[in-house]
C-alpha cells in the first residue's frame, strides 16, 4: 500500500463521516464530560485518601 493510496483512503473515510454530521446520536457531550469529571474527582479523592501524612 503506497502513501498516496493510504492518504486517499483516509480522505474518503473523513468525508464519509462528515455527511452524517460527525457525531453519533447517542453521545451527548454534557454527559460524556460530566462522567469524565466525576471519574477524575473520584480518582482525586482516592489519591488524597492514600496520601495522608500519618
Amino acid at each position: 500500500m503506497s502513501l498516496h493510496s493510504t492518504a486517499a483512503n483516509l480522505v474518503s473515510l473523513a468525508e464519509g463521516g462528515a455527511e452524517h454530521g460527525g457525531n453519533h446520536e447517542s453521545l451527548q457531550p454534557w454527559m460524556t464530560g460530566g462522567g469524565a469529571l466525576l471519574a477524575l474527582l473520584l480518582l482525586l479523592w482516592i489519591t488524597t485518601r492514600f496520601n495522608r501524612d500519618r
